[in-house]
Formats: structure tokens, C-alpha cells, sequence
């Protein structure tokens, strides 16, 4: 490899690192990439070259089981270190759920900073933690390294204040509690290939689908969010693999009264045993549901699946005044042929006319040009995103 300076790219979550190693001249020249998955007693690292080549590595926890998040990181930057072979790695992208009302956009990270992540914690309970864990092992490892936070929700920040307000008493939502909207680092990107490959609907209204276990609709206006369906929490919105996604909040009342649930068993029940996973009774795994759709329960959960997504996509599409393009991405979107074509049937009256050819070969484009709505295939790339963004704040180039 050759001695150029390099920008690592960090999404740390609480069951799974996921990396990638630009050459800092290009976004397009990625080094490396990885993702770790945590499993019992240790992890999983699997890595790709540029030419393709996969390796996988089990690696072993250590004795200090309650810091094993700790240890992958710090396995993770030993192995970037030893095969980079002289590289330098000149910052750190880092994606963090919520920059809560500090953050408007990328931001280089010092201790006051980490100070404000840490105390936007109670709006991300579950999430923020494993997102700062790099961040704090970086900052004593390798004090002086440029290390940037690149938020998922910034991207959101363009949504008017009717759309954000939650309606509740105005003593109760100080501290920062109101709509924020998430996977914005993925909307980000989303735009911005809009800009490149498809200028003709950039500026216009776009509905983006980030589908994959976790899942939500963004409404874009001249490459702008103007409205989404996550709201204070990634709880909010569609149904999901493993989240309810919006649910009568009169049913959250009901598990903590009637069914006598501690409020630590509602969050654990509304986070990972509803959607997909808890209706089905099977998985949160699409493509083990497809496998079992004879089951009567795995089919109400596929069926409830597009039923949400129709419901919310059609308030998007009036929050717009209608829609020219839907973008689908996300591990579902961007894989599950089935879920693209029950979803573009119900908008058959949005004049929605999908190409079943275009559509079972992944795109990018699945409609018939016939059909006054546009519809596209595209992936996800949040690493592309974090790279610019935090180039953007080494060149001191960026503007909110």
C-alpha cells in the first residue's frame, strides 16, 4: 500500500462494528472495509480488499466480558494499523446517532464535544453509548489524531418546526426533546447521487426508502429532508425487524398497567421483540421470512410490513404535494424484489408503473418509462457520506 494519508470511517453499534479505509484523496479509492459482529464469547471480523478478497477472523474475548465492546474497537485499529503498512491515518470519521440541538452538521471532536454527546445519551439510550465508545478509546490512545462526529440526524435539521414540535406541555420537552429524524447519513448520500446520476429529479420531490432492519421514509425537496418518519427515537415510524415502529401510546400504558411490565421490559419488548420478529414469531430476517411465508403469522408480518410503509409513504407524499421519484435502499430496498413490487402496486394511483424485468435485476431504474413516477434502486453507502464529511472538516471547508 502506499504512504498516502488515509480517513477511517467508524459505525460503531451496540452488536457490530462496521469500517472502511479511504485513501484521502478520493472518495472512490476505498483501502479497506470490515465489519466485526459480536457473537458469545468473542466476534467476528470480516474484512474486503478493493480486489475483492474476503478474510474472516474469529477473535476471542478477553476476561473483561463487561468491556468486550471496548476490546473489539481496540482490534478493529490494531488490525487497520498492521495492514496498512505505513499508511497514515490523518482522522476519524465517526457516525453518532444524535446531535440533539448542539449540532447542525459535521463536527470536529474535543473533549467538550464528547461532554455533549454523553449528555444526549437519555435521547438515544441504547444507541448513542456504542458510538462514543471509539470515540473516548481514540481520544486517550491517539490524543492528537483529528477525529470528527458525523450525525445521523443532522441531515434533518431543514425539517420545519410544525413537523418537529412534539405536542405535548412545553415544560416537558425542555432539554431537547422533539423530532429529529435518523439515517440521515444515508438520505445524505442518497441526495447526493441524485445530484450526480440524476439531475433531472434531484431538485424535484423525492420519497427515499432506507429499508433494512431498522427503517424509515424521508420526503426530499430540492435534495432536502422536509419530512421524516423516525421522531424523537429510531422507534418511531414504519414497522421494523425488531421495533414496533408508531404505536398507540396508549399500548405502551397498557404493557406498564395491565401487564404489569417494568418500563426496562417495555423498552426491550418495543425495541427488540416487536415488528417483523415479534408478529412473525419466526425472525426479523426478510429473507428467512420469504422462506417461510406459508406461515400464516409470517405472512400478516410481510403484509403489515407494506401496509405501514403505504400508510406513512402516503403522508410524506401529501407533506410534498405529491411525488416524481421514489429511491429505494437499505438492505431490504435495495434486495427484496417482492417487498419493491407489493409496495409500487399500492401506488398504482400515483400513476407508479414498475418494470418486473428492471425490477427482479435490482435496477437502478425499475419503472416504465411510460409511468409518470420515477423509481430507483440505489444502496446505501453512509461510509461515502462520513468520508466527505469529515474530509470537508480537515480542509475547514465545511459550512453549515
Amino acid at each position: 500500500m502506499s504512504h498516502n494519508k488515509t480517513i477511517l470511517t467508524l459505525n460503531s453499534g451496540s452488536s457490530s462494528i462496521k469500517f472502511a479505509l479511504f485513501n484521502e484523496a478520493s472518495a472512490s479509492e476505498r483501502l479497506l472495509s470490515g465489519l466485526v459482529e459480536y457473537q458469545s464469547g468473542g466476534a467476528v471480523l470480516t474484512t474486503r480488499t478493493p480486489d475483492g478478497v474476503s478474510k474472516r477472523v474469529v477473535i476471542e474475548s478477553g476476561r473483561d466480558e463487561g468491556n468486550a465492546h471496548g476490546q473489539m474497537i481496540r482490534h478493529v485499529l490494531n488490525f487497520i494499523e498492521s495492514h496498512e503498512n505505513g499508511a497514515h491515518v490523518a482522522a476519524v470519521g465517526h457516525r453518532v446517532l444524535h446531535s440533539g440541538p448542539y449540532f447542525d452538521g459535521p463536527t470536529r471532536i474535543d473533549k467538550d464535544v464528547i461532554d455533549q454527546l454523553e449528555a444526549l445519551i437519555p435521547l438515544g439510550p441504547l444507541h448513542q453509548p456504542p458510538c462514543i465508545a471509539p470515540i473516548k478509546l481514540l481520544s486517550v490512545q491517539k490524543p492528537d489524531l483529528l477525529q470528527v462526529a458525523c450525525f445521523d440526524t443532522s441531515f434533518h435539521r431543514t425539517i420545519p418546526a410544525v413537523r418537529t414540535r412534539l405536542p405535548l406541555p412545553a415544560e416537558l420537552i425542555e432539554g431537547g426533546a422533539r423530532v429529529y429524524g435518523f439515517h440521515g447519513l444515508s438520505y445524505d448520500f442518497i441526495a447526493s447521487e441524485l445530484e450526480a446520476r440524476f439531475p433531472s429529479i434531484a431538485h424535484k420531490r423525492v420519497l427515499v426508502a432506507h429499508i433494512g432492519n431498522g427503517a424509515s421514509l424521508c420526503a426530499l425537496m430540492n435534495g432536502r429532508s422536509i419530512a421524516t418518519t423516525m421522531g424523537l427515537t429510531v422507534l418511531d415510524g414504519l414497522m421494523m425487524g425488531t421495533r414496533c415502529g408508531t404505536i398507540d401510546p396508549g399500548a405502551i400504558l397498557y404493557l406498564l398497567q395491565q401487564k404489569n411490565m417494568s418500563p426496562k421490559e417495555v423498552q426491550d419488548t418495543l425495541y427488540y421483540k416487536s415488528g417483523l420478529r415479534g408478529v412473525s414469531g419466526v425472525s426479523s430476517d426478510m429473507r428467512i421470512l420469504r422462506e417461510n411465508d406459508a406461515d400464516e403469522n409470517v405472512q400478516l408480518a410481510l403484509d403489515m410490513f407494506v401496509e405501514r410503509f403505504v400508510q406513512q409513504a402516503g403522508g410524506l407524499v401529501a407533506q410534498m404535494g405529491g411525488v416524481d421519484a421514489i429511491v429505494f435502499t437499505g438492505g431490504i430496498g435495495q434486495h427484496d424484489a417482492a417487498f419493491r413490487r407489493a409496495v409500487c402496486h399500492r401506488f398504482k394511483w400515483l400513476d407508479v408503473q414498475l418494470c418486473e424485468d428492471a425490477n427482479l435485476a435490482g435496477g437502478p431504474t425499475i419503472s416504465q418509462r411510460s409511468g409518470r413516477v420515477t423509481v430507483l434502486v440505489m444502496p446505501a453507502d453512509e461510509e461515502t457520506t462520513i468520508f466527505r464529511q469529515t474530509k470537508k472538516i480537515m480542509e475547514g471547508s465545511y459550512r453549515s
